[in-house]
C-alpha cells in the first residue's frame, strides 16, 4: 500500500473529522484525481515537439497521455480547430498517490529557490492548481534527452466543498505550502 494513502487513511481522516465535526467518514474530503496537462502551442509548426512532450509526460506519470486538440481556430496563434496542441494525463487511485508522493518528496524540493507553493491557487470549489516551469525537476527526465524545456499544470481535484477544507486536506497530506 502506498505511503501517502496510508497517511490519508490513518492520520488525515481522523484529523479532518475532528476539526470539522463530521459525523461520517464519507463527509471527509478526499483527493479524487490529479490532472497533469502540458500545452504545446509550438506543435502547430513542428509535430515532433508534441511527441517529445507526450514521451516526457508518460515517463513522469507512468501513464499514456491523451493528446488534446484545439476547440476553436485562432488566427493570431496560427491554430486551426481540431489541431493537436497539447497532452494530458488523469491519475486516479494508487497512481495518483504515487505521483503526489513523488511530487512532494522528490520533485518540488529540486525547484530552484523553493520556498513553498502558493496557498492562493484554489478555485473556490476545493480544487488546487499548481504550475511548474520546467519538466526537469522530475528525476525520470534526463537533461540530455530534453528536446525543449516546457512547463505543466497539475490540478488536484478534491471532494472538498470550499477552499479551507481543501487547503487543510492538502496540507495534512504534506503539500509544502508557503507560510
Amino acid at each position: 500500500m502506498n505511503r501517502l494513502k496510508e497517511k490519508y487513511l490513518n492520520e488525515v481522516i481522523p484529523s479532518l473529522k475532528e476539526k470539522y465535526n463530521y459525523k461520517s467518514i464519507m463527509e471527509v474530503p478526499k483527493l479524487e484525481k490529479i490532472v497533469v496537462n502540458v500545452g504545446c502551442g509550438d506543435a502547430t509548426t513542428n509535430s515532433k515537439l508534441l511527441d517529445a512532450a507526450v514521451n516526457d509526460l508518460a515517463m513522469i506519470t507512468g501513464q499514456k497521455p491523451v493528446i488534446t486538440k484545439a476547440k476553436k481556430s485562432i488566427a493570431g496563434f496560427k491554430v486551426r480547430e481540431g489541431q493537436s496542441i497539447g497532452c494530458k494525463v488523469t491519475l486516479r487511485g494508487d497512481a495518483m498517490f504515487n505521483f503526489m508522493d513523488k511530487l512532494i518528496s522528490i520533485a518540488l524540493p529540486r525547484v530552484r529557490d523553493f520556498r513553498g507553493i502558493s496557498p492562493k491557487a484554489f478555485d473556490g470549489r476545493g480544487n488546487y492548481t499548481l504550475g511548474i516551469k520546467e519538466q526537469l525537476i522530475f528525476s525520470e527526465i534526463e537533461y540530455d534527452d530534453v528536446v525543449k524545456v516546457r512547463g505543466m499544470d497539475i490540478v488536484f481535484v478534491t471532494t472538498a466543498k470550499n477552499n479551507e477544507e481543501a487547503f487543510d486536506l492538502l496540507n495534512e497530506l504534506g503539500m509544502p505550502f508557503r507560510k
